[in-house]
């Protein structure tokens, strides 16, 4: 469209010289410099109507989409919860993996940018670590729906979708509190650079001061099964007796209850942050250590996110946050919810 406006424009600056240019006495000029203006007048109103007709018409949209961690099966129905919306749509989703490394993430986006995307969903390996790719994609002029977890700086962003983090934390601590009245020692598997897990560790850390409880120890899990289940078998040598253990996530949670059981550990609640299936089927069982999980809808905050994008998209104003339900999914509830997909 702007190159046919442009084209217009040229055209009306050639008819205009060549016209005025050639005249060789006043009435002449004025009679070929009205004759110009007529002809531009004219030009320019088709220049407009073409534009007008242009902007009516649909769009096709790129969009890019990078998560800090695409097996974690918290993102894998997210992902494709956008994917069907963005498909439905007649556009085209282009979706990266950066296995929980922002410089690979960097990198992915850069490769988006080169491939033209119009704009792109994007939750943070690291919310400090992505800045630089924020950079880039504000200079090539590419919005940004950012989603789970916040950038460092969210002026970067056009808006932002995600669970209320702090309360999903707050109400296992609440439960703990409830349960546990006597407090005892625990252990919390966070993980310092992601925002999301760090506000959950925070509303936990809240629900439980001055309840008694004393923190053993607290080290990142880097919200990795396998890493949480590596640091749960070693802590469990010298703090067997923890009376709860919170981890930042789902997957962290079932680390720390691998290593548990490992280590014939009978009597300790563990807690989580997400409601995923494998979570839920725990607490269904009656039988397991896992306790509660502060609930969240992955399929919500996708549907969010894809609503956001395409309002942004067709000019209309956007809020700067559009927070998700959390809540506490316990065994008292969890057929309320289902074990056999996300909430």
């Amino acid at each position: 469209m702007k190159r046919k406006v442009l084209s217009a424009l040229l055209c009306i600056s050639l008819v205009a010289s060549t016209l005025v240019g050639c005249g060789s006495t006043k009435t002449e000029e004025k009679a070929e410099t009205e004759t110009a203006e007529s002809v531009a007048e004219t030009v320019a109103e088709e220049a407009t109507a073409e534009a007008e007709a242009a902007v009516g018409e649909k769009e096709s949209y790129t969009f890019g989409y990078t998560c800090m961690d695409g097996t974690n099966p918290f993102f894998v129905i997210l992902e494709q919860t956008i994917r069907d919306r963005v498909e439905a749509n007649g556009d085209t989703l282009i979706t990266t993996d950066p296995a929980n490394d922002v410089s690979l993430q960097i990198t992915q986006i850069e490769d988006m940018i080169s491939q033209g995307i119009d704009a792109i969903f994007l939750n943070p390996a690291e919310a400090e670590g992505i800045l630089p790719a924020l950079d880039e994609l504000k200079a090539a002029g590419i919005p940004i729906i950012n989603f789970d977890t916040e950038v460092a700086d969210l002026s970067y962003v056009a808006s932002y979708a995600g669970s209320d983090n702090y309360n999903a934390g707050k109400v296992c601590g609440e439960d703990l509190v409830a349960k546990c009245p006597d407090g005892g020692d625990i252990i919390i598997l966070d993980s310092p650079t992601m925002n999301s897990i760090v506000d959950r560790t925070n509303g936990f850390l809240d629900a439980i001061e001055g309840k008694g409880f004393n923190i053993v120890a607290q080290q990142d899990a880097k919200g990795n099964l396998e890493t949480a289940m590596g640091i749960t078998e070693d802590l469990l040598q010298a703090h067997g007796d923890v009376v709860a253990i919170f981890g930042g996530n789902d997957p962290t949670a079932l680390g720390a209850l691998a290593a548990a059981n490992a280590a014939g550990i009978t009597d300790c609640k563990i807690y989580g942050v997400d409601g995923s299936p494998d979570i839920k089927a725990e607490l269904a069982s009656g039988t397991s250590l896992i306790e509660g999980t502060g609930a969240q809808s992955p399929i919500s905050i996708a549907n969010t996110s894809v609503d956001i994008m395409y309002k942004l998209l067709s000019g209309e104003k956007v809020d700067e946050r559009y927070p998700v339900e959390t809540f506490l999914i316990t065994e008292d509830n969890v057929a309320e919810y289902g074990t056999d997909g996300w909430q």
